[in-house]
């Protein structure tokens, strides 16, 4: 091209567009960890749980069983205590004699002087200080104390209460701790029986509410599992409970819709592959089978070759339109990005469809300012604008004009093709860049020639690759309108 624009009659002698190999798909998989079902663990977590709260209401229910215990023997002692007092005020010797204050069956007092030496003692209490000549010493303030008291009869856990008296003496009033221990042990047994046998009745009741809560879940996996991909319209019964297995149902149904959805475009891709495959591959069948029929002659032969290599070429361009789609479903297209001089890619374009177009008698006019720049894959480009110039011919009438134009606007690239041909039919518009998109079969093109159906799916792939968009439009006086925009 020579100038901002020019105007050229082009058309295209055949062209194989370059491949590229593909990426080797590869897997890893990890072995799956075995773990317990939803229904065992919760039950689980549940009995944990209950252990943790039963342990801890334990401790606590046996630690404050047994501070209120020493706090009843405390008060009866300080009370025995202040009765004792007011009685050596009166009779010291009343402990000798037992006095009726205090029973020795019951409880126990002692009498210590200064040194620590045993003044006086309750009937039944061996003579052995209840407290060290040292604690006598040392006692300022009532205090109590616990340790071992020895009877006539036995040895026993006491609570003891030390209080300073007249003359330097020490009042020990005690009582025995047989009857708090026994009701501590009968509490701690309790707990050691009765803990288990709660624990097993809440992980029986935990599995039974898990196996409740969980069983809409297990019925709908049975049933999701019954959906084959022989019959891809089947779907979950709604729940309407409204809760979240019901929330779970409609989720998985909308799941069945996309995957219904993706099959049968994956079906309709292979069929329409098929069928597309099929004719040139038949003619080359055809080509080769007549060459080898009968002995031909060196002409004979060159037209059969170049025939079958032509069909040989439609096929590559074929199978590298398929490979992109595939890939484009995944969004998976390889785009190397470089600077591209964007009048000269479309320049080459433009010349590569010459024939064709002198064929046809349609004049192809290109509009690129010279020495603009864009940083675009240049393979994926050429697919896309030899993709819209082949579809602009095929639609347009002889003596018809095809117009790319290429403009920089709001931070983007738009290259545009028009051509005067009919435009698209109304209906076709609306899926017009779904792979094997074809306009109204009982509408004729211009040219005789549908096409695969390929190339403007090709051209969205390479617009959403580079990240761009791709419109499909008719133009107000006849003819129709593509536009593909990438981000500058």
């Amino acid at each position: 091209m020579s100038g901002t624009c020019g105007r050229r009659s082009i058309a295209p002698s055949g062209r194989a567009p370059s491949r590229r190999s593909g990426e080797p798909a590869t897997a890893s998989g990890r072995s799956p960890r075995v773990r317990l079902p939803i229904r065992a663990r919760l039950t689980l977590i549940s009995a944990a749980l209950m252990a943790v709260v039963l342990t801890v209401s334990g401790v606590f229910l046996y630690l404050r069983l047994r501070s209120d215990l020493l706090e009843a023997v405390d008060s009866g002692l300080s009370s025995r205590a202040e009765d004792l007092v007011t009685t050596l005020h009166r009779s010291p010797a009343v402990l000798q004699e037992g006095g009726g204050l205090i029973d020795p069956g019951d409880a126990f007092a002692q009498v210590l002087g200064p040194d620590g030496t045993v003044i006086a003692s309750s009937p039944g209490l061996r003579p052995d200080p209840l407290i060290t000549p040292a604690e006598v010493s040392a006692l300022q303030r009532p205090r109590f104390l616990q340790r071992t008291a020895a009877t006539t009869d036995e040895t026993v856990q006491a609570r003891l209460l030390a209080v300073r008296v007249a003359g330097g003496s020490v009042l020990v009033v005690g009582a025995s701790l047989d009857d708090q221990q026994e009701a501590l042990a009968r509490l701690a047994k309790l707990m050691a029986v009765g803990g288990p046998l709660v624990l097993i009745l809440a992980g029986g009741v935990g599995w039974v509410v898990a196996g409740a809560a969980l069983r809409p879940v297990e019925r709908m996996r049975i049933q999701a599992a019954a959906i084959s991909a022989s019959e891809p319209g089947r779907r979950l019964p709604p729940a309407g409970t409204g809760d979240e297995v019901a929330r779970l149902g409609e989720t998985l149904n909308e799941m069945l819709d996309r995957l219904e959805q993706a099959l049968q475009r994956e079906r309709q891709f292979v069929d329409e592959a098929s069928h597309e495959l099929r004719t040139p591959l038949a003619n080359l069948r055809v080509e080769l089978d007549l060459a080898l029929r009968r002995a031909r002659t060196a002409d004979e032969l060159e037209a059969a070759l170049r025939s079958a290599a032509e069909e040989t070429e439609q096929l590559a361009r074929l199978a590298e339109d398929l490979l992109v789609l595939a890939r484009a479903d995944r969004g998976r297209v390889p785009v190397r990005r470089e600077e591209v001089d964007l009048a000269e890619l479309i320049d080459g374009e433009v010349d590569a469809f010459a024939a064709r177009a002198r064929q046809t008698g349609v004049t192809i006019e290109a509009r690129v300012p010279q020495g603009l720049r864009a940083s675009v894959d240049p393979l994926r480009m050429r697919q896309a604008v030899g993709n819209l110039l082949d579809n602009a011919l095929r639609s347009t009438p002889p003596r018809g004009m095809v117009t790319i134009e290429v403009v920089h606007l709001d931070g983007s690239l738009s290259l545009e093709v028009r051509d005067t041909g009919e435009g698209f039919p109304a209906a076709f518009l609306r899926n017009a860049f779904e792979p094997f998109a074809r306009p109204d079969p009982s509408r004729s093109r211009p040219n005789g020639d549908e096409g695969s159906g390929l190339g403007l799916a090709i051209v969205r792939a390479v617009a959403e690759a580079h990240g761009g968009t791709v419109k499909a439009a008719n133009r107000s006086g006849g003819g129709a309108t593509v536009t593909l925009r990438i981000p500058d």
